[in-house]
């Protein structure tokens, strides 16, 4: 779960950390002046945006066979056998 939600702050963070390097880059200002004036809103509005694709991926293209029979774990000879779908 730690890791789903690392991948999804890095994800919510690219358009800021894009704005910030070409910022610095291109218009060659310093990274102290680089939050002044920018379009946080937009930004936001990408971020957000880019977050809700990729979590539609996720969904759309994880997980198991959907059509397939559930066996839940089973306790045999005192050794937890995993659950699995057929």
């Amino acid at each position: 779960m730690l890791r789903i939600a690392l991948i999804d702050l890095l994800i919510f963070a690219v358009p800021f950390l894009l704005y910030a390097v070409y910022v610095i880059w291109v218009k060659g200002a310093p990274p102290s002046a680089v939050w002044q004036g920018a379009p946080l809103l937009w930004l936001f509005a990408a971020a957000v945006g880019l977050l809700l694709v990729a979590m539609l991926v996720l969904v759309q293209f994880s997980g198991g066979d959907r059509e397939g029979t559930y066996h839940p774990p089973v306790l045999e000879d005192g050794v937890i056998r995993p659950g699995s779908v057929d």
